[in-house]
């Protein structure tokens, strides 16, 4: 029986506010955050002007990742409110939190504006503690252009595209966070950063963008049939399975290309790294192996489990080559 059917969205039955934060935080997956946090920590590391002492850092890198949670927690408490009818007549989705009536959208705004609220206090912290505007000044752009993403798919088949630039954010938001001067923003200081930097954030955003733009296609597999239905604008509804699956596999060979270029643009960026960069390379084969053996049914471990050990590969082996050189 479907959930939507017997609980209308819209009309939630009554729980106290601990449970209802717990089924809101179980809907918007937390564990995701596998995906962007390990970049966001690798641009902190590359960042780091060497005058900013540990304690400092330790401190900034904090901020850093509790803006992450609050950021990615914000833009998938919009997702889920904006798709809830859409959810709801999805049999896949249809038990989430919105779509199922469980929650409220009433309840979901409230949240949201608590998270924006929450983000542009720990953006205002940079300013305050490191005299540094850019992280509040663009918090606003940056809550607005990782919210959209769920909004694209009703329009364009490039809402793909659209996610990974909103996961490539992630580096760059935390490079100008740590030290804003490492990507050319005013700041009355020298970037204190090595040549070749700033290049290896922006490949590393690039490889993001490809990279989860690719995996993305392949989630969204799952559901071709459906955004037919819907007539919502998605690779495999606009171009069948085996275009989506040709798409996915040329974004993830553009992908490799720019993190082997931000390999080389990065100084600091060695043996070790070059290491995570041969497997990563050997992790997407392996990723596009299972989903041509397996199909849809070996989705779980070529979306979740394959590149959840991309960005953990990169983003660790990636800060140990860079400490390994200081």
């Amino acid at each position: 029986m479907n959930v939507a059917s017997s609980n209308p969205v819209g009309i939630a039955p009554q729980q106290s506010l601990a449970e209802r934060l717990a089924i809101a935080a179980g809907d918007i997956k937390l564990s995701h955050s596998i995906f962007a946090m390990p970049f966001a920590l690798l641009a902190s590391f590359l960042a780091r002007p060497a005058r900013m002492t540990w304690g400092q850092f330790g401190l900034a890198l904090g901020l850093v990742v509790a803006c992450m949670f609050i950021a990615r927690s914000w833009a998938m408490l919009i997702n889920r409110l904006a798709d809830r009818l859409l959810d709801a007549r999805n049999p896949r989705t249809a038990r989430r939190a919105f779509a199922s009536g469980r929650l409220t959208p009433a309840f979901g705004v409230a949240i949201s504006l608590a998270l924006g609220a929450s983000f542009l206090a720990l953006t205002s912290a940079f300013w305050f503690l490191f005299a540094n505007p850019w992280p509040l000044l663009l918090s606003i752009p940056v809550l607005a252009w990782i919210g959209l993403y769920s909004f694209t798919k009703r329009f364009t088949w490039a809402c793909h595209l659209f996610l990974g630039t909103s996961l490539a954010a992630s580096p760059l938001a935390a490079a100008i966070a740590i030290n804003p001067a490492c990507l050319g923003l005013p700041f009355g200081q020298t970037p204190d950063v090595p040549e070749g930097t700033r290049a290896a954030l922006w490949l590393l955003a690039a490889m993001v963008t490809c990279w989860v733009a690719g995996f993305d296609i392949i989630y969204s597999l799952q559901d071709v049939e459906q955004d037919r239905i819907e007539r919502l604008y998605s690779v495999p509804s606009r171009l069948g399975v085996r275009g989506a699956i040709w798409i996915s596999r040329t974004l993830h060979v553009l992908a490799f290309a720019f993190l082997v270029l931000a390999a080389i643009a990065e100084p600091r960026l060695g043996t070790i790294f070059w290491f995570a960069v041969g497997l990563v390379g050997l992790l997407l084969v392996v990723e596009h192996t299972i989903l041509t053996r397996r199909g849809k049914a070996g989705l779980d471990a070529a979306f979740f489990t394959m590149n959840g050990l991309v960005s953990v590969v990169v983003g660790v082996l990636g800060i140990v080559d860079t400490l390994a050189a200081l």
